[in-house]
């Protein structure tokens, strides 16, 4: 999908989606999923293979033991968590390794894989989930990788993402939020999660779901992800808020979102042990 125009007059370069990802979401694309095919696809770049690897061996993921494969890593997690996985690396790997970066990656594997399994519970599109929540804060890389001498002040001096859009708007002409969706676009990433990554700053800030929006379910999922990464005792408030507005039950949504959280701190428990 192209560019929206008013960016490119901007010239601020949105990075094409890597060869590898645009293979693997075709593969993804058919019903049929062949397992050895994405096996092979992600062993065919070994730093790719290498990267997804080390992400699945890490706490988040909870496994027993270490896997020693790719196909080994598909077994035990599943097709859309090591697809995600590599969304993830070859998201990574356009843009340059930073340490204002290291934040953001950061928050989008803790993000990514909330969504992804809350989606999961409650029957939410789980690909598109895990997607919005990986790709939520990209915009903020591709300011930073147009230039990065004039975003690094704007990241200091931000006190919130609210903040940082005014602060990016008056620098920039435009914000990480509608820079992120225009990736997610060019991608090919689901219109549900390209319109929760629009939308993450105001939705997290008021938990308001866009109500233009025809599916709104994904964006209550940003809210929930949000609320379990900053602060977990508002999770209540924020499924009782949000849920309604997505056409979900609070009480269902609240228990998808609890169960997803102790999973998660149960592996990071096992890690530590």
């Amino acid at each position: 999908m192209p560019v929206d125009p008013k960016l490119r007059s901007l010239n601020i370069d949105v990075p094409a989606q890597p060869e590898s990802l645009v293979k693997l979401s075709l593969l993804l694309a058919d019903e049929d999923v062949n397992l050895q095919s994405i096996s092979g696809l992600i062993n065919s770049d070994m730093a790719l293979a290498s990267a997804v690897l080390k992400a699945v061996n890490s706490s988040l993921y909870g496994l027993a033991g270490r896997v020693q494969s790719v196909q080994q890593a598909i077994t035990y997690l599943g097709t859309r968590e090591v697809a995600s996985v590599t969304f993830e690396m070859g998201l990574k790997a356009v843009f340059p390794p930073s340490p204002e970066l290291d934040a953001v990656w950061e928050r989008a594997s803790v993000r990514g894989l909330l969504m992804g399994r809350i989606g999961q519970a409650l029957n939410v599109d789980p690909w598109a989930a895990h997607s919005a929540g990986l790709f939520e804060e990209c915009g903020k890389a591709v300011l930073f990788r147009h230039a990065p001498e004039r975003y690094k002040p704007l990241l200091r001096a931000a006190e919130s993402d609210e903040d940082l859009l005014l602060l990016e708007h008056d620098e920039f002409g435009v914000s990480h939020d509608a820079l992120g969706a225009a990736l997610c676009e060019s991608w090919g990433l689901a219109p549900a999660a390209v319109s929760s990554v629009r939308y993450h700053v105001m939705v997290n800030a008021t938990l308001q779901l866009p109500m233009q929006l025809p599916r709104r379910a994904i964006c209550a999922l940003s809210a929930l992800a949000h609320a379990l990464m900053t602060d977990p005792d508002t999770l209540d408030v924020v499924a009782e808020k949000v849920a309604p507005q997505a056409d979900l039950d609070p009480a269902l949504v609240l228990r998808g979102a609890r169960k997803v959280q102790e999973q998660i701190e149960n592996a990071v428990e096992r890690e530590r042990a």
